[in-house]
């Protein structure tokens, strides 16, 4: 059973998480610059078992696709290209920048830690992930069995 990745993808840099590999628990794997994320795919992939990539939908409130999607859609077209065979989940993302911020001022953290991007990235990142597997643990009736079968993108 493979990895799940999520990421979530932005013009500047990719907030990153992963399951483990049983599916049960997604891990913040930090960020990585958008220019450098092709390498670091590459990297991955030939290191660690991933079945399925899962990146954020920024949404608007009135659920059509937010200004960002446009060069998220790109990435997504030439991730098919590259990896025809890898299943590829959307996941919408709405909240999750101000949820990972909430979560850190309810950890204590200082000021200048919850300003940091970065970090605020990798936890939306691992959001979308935890997102992801309780919609699917859903969808399958989860009590023990894979719950990263294919689903039908339900943010749709």
């Amino acid at each position: 059973m493979g990895r799940i990745l999520a990421i979530d993808y932005g013009k500047k840099r990719c907030g990153l998480a992963v399951t483990d590999p049983l599916r049960i628990i997604a891990t913040a794997l930090g960020t990585v610059e958008t220019g450098k994320l092709w390498d670091f795919l590459k990297t991955y992939f030939q290191k660690e078992d991933v079945e399925c990539i899962v990146v954020g939908e920024p949404r608007q409130m009135d659920y059509r696709p937010s200004e960002c999607e446009s060069y998220i859609r790109p990435f997504l077209q030439r991730f098919a290209k590259a990896y025809p065979g890898m299943r590829v989940e959307r996941v919408d993302e709405r909240f999750t920048s101000k949820i990972a911020q909430r979560s850190l001022l309810e950890m204590g953290a200082g000021k200048k830690k919850r300003q940091d991007k970065a970090l605020v990235d990798s936890i939306s990142a691992t959001l979308i992930l935890q997102t992801y597997l309780q919609m699917a643990s859903r969808s399958n009736g989860f009590q023990g069995e894979d719950p990263g079968l294919e689903l039908e993108n339900e943010t749709s």
